[in-house]
């Protein structure tokens, strides 16, 4: 085995070790290989440090993500595209669909990522969904630029009645999620009573670029705070792994 004669024994980097460590076959070694070969695997099982998992992944909810800001506002995008994208052309069907997916990608990234035991696969994940966000937002424009969808100047999601703050709660409750389309709009202009009865015509450019930008910077707030968390945990595995070598007095054997 190369690697018995490649390992620092000083200072042993047990990321670099086979795949198959300490599993391995050791048929054709000869006794001192096979000697060195236990020596080390005794260092290693005395030695390595335990990697140390995000605490915040630990004991969540299932359903955790609701509480998130950034979840609500992805599942409002959600509802708003699939009611534009009704209002496309039979001809735009790859836009709807392509539409449609990226909205639902949006949410569902988030949502996966949340119950990842690790912020390093928490963060993969919303990367995932910044990815679909801006996916979203390229397709509005375009849409836009076809004249399939109208600007007004000045309009926002305030004019259909919309408060996001007032939609977060909504959407945190659990029974809420069997009709959430219920929601009630506030003061709307258009006249409609809940967020089901939302014509996807109503829609303006302005008010689905309101809800991405808003969606954007909240999901890039959140991967920056999971970003210094991450580093404050790396940083504590070094320490712990320092710690730990120091009591095996790796650097006396």
């Amino acid at each position: 085995m190369k690697f018995l004669e490649s390992v620092d024994v000083d200072h042993p980097d047990w990321s670099s070790m086979p795949d198959d460590f300490p599993d391995c076959d050791l048929g054709g070694l000869t006794s001192d290989q096979v000697g060195r070969f236990l020596s080390i695997k005794t260092m290693w099982e005395l030695g390595r440090p335990v990697k140390t998992e995000a605490r915040s992944r630990v004991g969540q909810s299932a359903k955790g993500f609701r509480f998130l800001v950034q979840w609500s506002n992805l599942v409002l995008l959600r509802i708003l595209v699939r009611k534009f994208t009704e209002t496309l052309p039979k001809g735009e069907y790859r836009t709807k669909t392509q539409l449609d997916d990226a909205a639902r990608s949006c949410v569902s990234n988030v949502e996966e990522g949340y119950r990842r035991a690790t912020t390093s696969e928490y963060l993969e994940f919303l990367g995932f969904s910044e990815g679909s966000l801006a996916e979203v937002h390229g397709d509005i424009n375009k849409c836009y630029q076809d004249g399939f969808i109208r600007s007004v100047k000045g309009s926002n999601l305030a004019d259909l009645g919309i408060d996001l703050g007032e939609w977060g709660e909504w959407v945190k409750v659990p029974e809420n999620q069997v009709r959430i389309l219920e929601f009630k709009l506030q003061g709307n202009r258009g006249g409609y009573r809940s967020l089901k009865e939302v014509n996807g015509r109503s829609l303006t450019y302005e008010m689905m670029v309101e809800l991405c930008n808003k969606s954007d910077w909240l999901l890039r707030k959140l991967v920056v705070a999971l970003e210094k968390k991450l580093g404050e945990e790396r940083k504590g595995y070094q320490i712990e792994k320092a710690r730990i070598s120091r009591k095996a007095g790796w650097g006396n054997y």
